[in-house]
């Protein structure tokens, strides 16, 4: 594969700049895979430096599953009404969206999960550790290992991509951010199911 090849690949699988692929393949010894890693590392440290900046514009994306049974809206700010008009956000904003139809997430982050259910939650995984016979002093460890584990399953931003298991939430977010160029952030959403409370 020539170089323009190659360039012009890792420009069709990252939708990164000219010049930022040619460094990426220089870095990585015309290594398409590892130019894509090189990438992604420089993409995060952007997407960072944009994480501070007020995401005060975007969309309200509305997903119902196929059936009518199960709904989600969705909050997902920009820092422009132009980006929130960009359909690779509008894409994202619904892929989100169906994410959560499909995880029933409790918060957005697992600093947004009320005290009183992680007060619940330890509660249960320390009487769990006592039952077993486990001895005092790993307990502890155990009901930390078992939050967090709670914490990776049920808040978004840590869940596992429903369309790219390997990634999460938050890593998708950090990808759109920088490829994008502007700060991305989940407001708030509401899954709707027919019969629950």
């Amino acid at each position: 594969m020539s170089e323009l090849e190659a360039i012009k690949e890792l420009r069709a699988r990252t939708g990164a700049g000219m010049m930022d692929c040619k460094k990426a393949l220089l870095e990585a010894d015309g290594d398409v895979q590892k130019a894509i890693d090189v990438l992604r590392k420089k993409g995060v440290a952007k997407a960072e430096s944009k994480a501070g900046r007020a995401a005060k514009e975007g969309i309200i994306e509305a997903y119902i599953h196929p059936g009518s049974k199960l709904g989600v809206l969705l909050e997902l700010n920009c820092e422009t009404d132009f980006v929130a008009l960009n359909e690779e956000f509008q894409q994202l904003a619904h892929d989100i969206a169906m994410h959560i139809a499909a995880t029933d997430p409790i918060s957005i982050s697992r600093d947004d999960v009320s005290d009183k259910v992680v007060v619940h939650e330890r509660e249960i995984y320390t009487d769990q550790a006592k039952e077993s016979g486990k001895p005092e002093q790993i307990i502890e460890k155990i009901v930390e290992g078992r939050l967090d584990k709670y914490f990776k399953e049920r808040c978004l931003l840590e869940q596992p991509f429903v369309k790219d298991s390997e990634k999460t939430v938050q890593e998708v977010i950090t990808e759109a951010i920088a490829k994008i160029g502007e700060n991305i952030k989940i407001q708030r959403f509401t899954r709707f199911k027919v019969g629950e409370e």
